[in-house]
């Protein structure tokens, strides 16, 4: 660059100064914030004219950056003082008209305007400070704007939560399941209801009704009621068997008829019947010496009855119980019948033939027959050693005893029917195994 247009610069920038100064105006200061290196050197005397050749310090222009922030910020002064700019345009060519007309007539007495030119410029040092000073934030602001760009996308996130709201409708959909499984508890009910009942009934039922016993034998309703309840108590209530009644008709027998214990005996033996068996109709053995005869008791026709088939059987001799067992067995199989049956066999003393009785109990085993022996008489005779010996073996299962007294017919209808009844429950059990 020629000195010539160096000097044009530097008074064109003196004069631009001055009116700057002058007006005081914002936008002046502005367009001399990018030359505050020009300032910077103003620290040599402004005597001589060397003073200005260190001005080519504006030979140091700012960057390209710097020079375009300087632009835009003209650019806005532009607008607000239009008048300064024409004012300094005019400046600027009369610069130019002294610089040519220096260099066509040199004179010593340049260095003149340049003392008040550099002692002007430290004025706006003062200036240019600040104006660095605000420059240099304002590009901070720019990005003022950008923010409020940025968060329009950010709504376009609170779109999201809205199938969530749709994840949340499909939950009360299973409310309503449960309402089926109401309607399935109430069908289970009642199947069990009826069972148990069924199961019940019948085994509660006994052979007769109490309607049908008072009918037909009033006289055997209390004995019927106390045989019921014996067999509650051991378990063998609805059940069904065959009862054999088996007397004994010895000489020592004459006390028992008289009193009516033998009558008294068949009965209650009729009472148990009605409760097992369905014909209700006992089966009577006498024997002595041999067997004097047989007969039957039945709800028609029970009153006396023992007493009148004694009284047409003659003599009265000895005890076989030998010829008693077999005789019962004979009628069981000759009924045919292969259910269970209760013989209630009674005596007043010892067997004539111990071996033979013994035989005769142990053949009976092999059929379905409880012996149960009932003693009339003094419980100290020896007479009943061997039914009392019997009924404590331990392989004569199907044999028991119990003594009824001296007077049977004194004894309770309960305690008769609990102890004929006590040992049977055991052999019913193996029997039906």
């Amino acid at each position: 660059m020629g000195i010539r247009s160096l000097l044009r610069k530097v008074f064109g920038r003196e004069r631009a100064e001055r009116d700057e100064s002058a007006a005081t105006t914002v936008p002046a200061q502005t367009e001399r914030t990018h030359q505050p290196e020009t300032s910077t050197p103003v620290t040599s005397t402004p005597t001589t004219t060397k003073t200005t050749a260190t001005v080519p310090a504006p030979a140091k222009e700012p960057s390209p950056a710097a020079a375009a922030k300087v632009t835009a910020e003209k650019s806005t002064t532009k607008t607000e003082a239009p008048k300064a700019e024409r004012s300094e345009r005019s400046e600027a060519e009369k610069a130019d008209d002294l610089v040519a007309a220096a260099f066509d007539n040199p004179r010593t007495s340049t260095p003149e305007p340049s003392v008040p030119a550099q002692t002007k410029r430290e004025e706006p040092k003062t200036a240019t400070v600040p104006a660095q000073a605000v420059s240099a934030p304002e590009p901070l602001k720019t990005p003022e704007p950008e923010p409020v760009a940025e968060p329009e996308p950010e709504p376009v996130a609170e779109v999201v939560p809205e199938p969530v709201a749709e994840v949340v409708v499909p939950e009360p959909a299973p409310e309503p399941e449960p309402e089926p499984v109401a309607v399935a508890e109430p069908e289970p009910e009642p199947v069990v209801v009826p069972e148990p009942k069924s199961e019940t009934t019948p085994a509660a039922k006994p052979a007769h009704s109490l309607a049908q016993v008072k009918s037909r034998a009033p006289g055997l309703v209390d004995a019927y009621k106390a045989a019921g309840t014996a067999l509650k108590d051991v378990g063998l209530a609805g059940e069904r068997a065959t009862v054999y009644l088996v007397l004994d008709r010895s000489g020592s027998m004459r006390p028992f008829f008289k009193d009516g214990s033998a009558q008294h005996l068949g009965e209650q033996t009729l009472a148990l019947s009605a409760q097992l068996d369905e014909s209700a109709t006992v089966q009577i053995v006498f024997f002595s010496t041999e067997i004097d005869g047989t007969g039957e008791v039945s709800l028609s026709s029970y009153e006396n009855r023992v007493d009148e088939l004694h009284a047409g059987l003659g003599r009265m001799g000895r005890t076989n119980y030998a010829a008693a067992v077999e005789e019962v067995v004979a009628l069981h199989e000759k009924a045919g019948n292969p259910g269970p049956a209760l013989v209630i066999f009674q005596t007043d003393g010892a067997p004539e033939a111990k071996v033979a009785a013994e035989k005769a109990f142990a053949g009976a085993a092999k059929l379905p027959l409880f012996w149960q022996i009932v003693a009339f008489g003094d419980p100290e005779a020896k007479g009943f050693d061997f039914a009392k010996k019997l009924g404590a073996d331990e392989k004569a299962t199907n044999v028991a005893f119990f003594h009824a007294g001296p007077t049977p017919k004194d004894l309770p209808a309960a305690e008769l029917y609990g102890n004929l009844l006590a040992a049977l429950p055991t052999w019913w059990a193996a029997h039906k195994a």
